[in-house]
């Protein structure tokens, strides 16, 4: 491979005085500090704000349009690398779509190219070529592994291998990456959520975003009528959600994860700061299980005292009990819980929770009253632990009524029901 030596440039002061024309200078400049034709990648080009976004897209524009005129060389082709295709820049910045008379500067694509999901079997084609080059095996259950936590979303694919070989085996290719390896790496990526993630996750707090991605957290029956056919292909675009035997659904088990995490970490980080965990006191613990009922009667108490001093997260306002939920069960996962996985998709009317302690699952139901029947609710719970493989489960249900008095919206019962003990716990 032939190394191309670019030459410093020197950008004059009255040029950095005019940010408008900044881009375009330095363009040019390089271009005539080389004997060959420039290709330029601009990545994460969608993660301008909306002002230097349009002064950005219009330098490129009026740079391309004047190439040929003598001093103004301009790159052979450029490309803008980022999660979005350039027609949504638009309605970012002028999101009524007023051109307000002037020349667009979103006319310059020539071409969108869309970088797919890897198959199973891509991913396998992957790793294969790590271990014929270093001679460390990625075992068959790590790929499937792989597959699940990321369904083949190509950043997190090569983001896990790397956490996986560098930081978990710290680059001793005699060690295989096993099934173990890729969960503990999928976690650390949950956690540290990479420059990757967190710009997806900024996304979260568009409102075009929040206002579909909303009732699919909560499990509403249908999209809102606000919810435009362009808002979903976005959120399509974006790799948030997909759609799976109709149902709209998080991308795979890494986004859903750290959604849910991200909407609740204020209420995980903040309001729960003095709740204990597992490995502060065993209130929480009768013999070798969890003691989920003395756990959800102390987050009853809580609920009354602070539910209605709790901000709701900008945009998701309907989704405010799940999410308090979630962190008030991720702080005892912090001390000491295996795992904690979650579920949610529009039509499903509930977010599914399931807690797993030294090996018992634990699944968690959260509906809101008024919304299903309390034996649809006992059905839908009694299915869940079905997948979870439990014969004893929890449905918490929150009645949002304010005239309704607290002593009637708190309490507990346990029924019976086709086989299958449910603990009812009112909030």
């Amino acid at each position: 491979m032939k190394l191309l030596k670019i030459k410093l440039i020197y950008i004059p002061q009255h040029s950095q005085k005019e940010p408008n024309r900044l881009i375009r200078f330095i363009l040019n400049s390089l271009c005539e500090n080389l004997d060959k034709e420039l290709v330029v990648f601009f990545d994460e080009a969608d993660c301008l704000a909306p002002n230097p976004l349009v002064t950005f897209l219009s330098q490129i524009r009026e740079g391309f349009q004047i190439r040929h005129k003598p001093g103004n060389k301009f790159p052979r082709s450029m490309a803008l690398v980022g999660m979005r295709d350039i027609r949504d820049y638009l309605t970012q910045v002028r999101p009524e779509s007023a051109s307000q008379g002037l020349a667009s500067p979103f006319n310059i694509k020539k071409e969108s190219l869309t970088l797919a999901n890897f198959t199973r079997s891509e991913i396998g084609t992957l790793y294969l070529q790590h271990t014929e080059a270093s001679g460390q095996i990625f075992e068959d259950s790590a790929i499937d592994k792989a597959w699940y936590w990321f369904e083949g979303q190509p950043w997190l694919v090569n983001a896990l291998a790397y956490e996986a070989v560098v930081n978990i085996l710290k680059n001793d290719y005699s060690a295989a990456v096993t099934a173990t390896v890729v969960d503990e790496a999928a976690e650390t990526l949950i956690i540290r959520r990479d420059t990757h993630i967190d710009s997806l996750l900024e996304r979260l707090k568009e409102p075009r975003i929040s206002r579909i991605m909303e009732p699919v957290i909560i499990g509403a029956s249908r999209l809102p009528r606000s919810v435009t056919n362009d808002d979903r292909k976005y959120a399509f675009d974006l790799g948030l959600l997909k759609r799976e035997s109709g149902v709209l659904k998080a991308a795979n088990p890494i986004y859903r994860e750290v959604i849910l995490r991200t909407l609740s970490f204020k209420f995980e980080e903040d309001e729960f700061g003095q709740l204990p965990s597992l490995t502060q006191s065993n209130r929480w613990v009768k013999g070798d299980r969890l003691d989920m009922e003395a756990l959800l009667k102390e987050f009853q108490l809580y609920w009354r005292d602070n539910s209605g001093l709790l901000d709701s997260i900008d945009g998701y306002p309907e989704a405010l009990a799940h999410l308090v939920l979630g962190a008030f069960l991720q702080r005892v996962l912090n001390g000491g819980v295996e795992s904690l996985h979650r579920e949610f998709a529009l039509g499903r009317r509930r977010l599914d929770l399931c807690a797993r302690y030294k090996g018992v699952n634990y699944p968690v139901e959260i509906i809101i009253k008024a919304r299903q029947t309390l034996s649809e609710s006992l059905q839908q719970i009694r299915d869940y632990m079905d997948i979870c493989g439990a014969n004893e489960g929890w449905l918490v249900i929150f009645d949002n009524n304010i005239k309704h008095k607290w002593e009637n919206k708190l309490y507990c019962d346990t029924q019976q029901f086709d086989g299958k003990t449910i603990h009812i716990v009112g909030c």
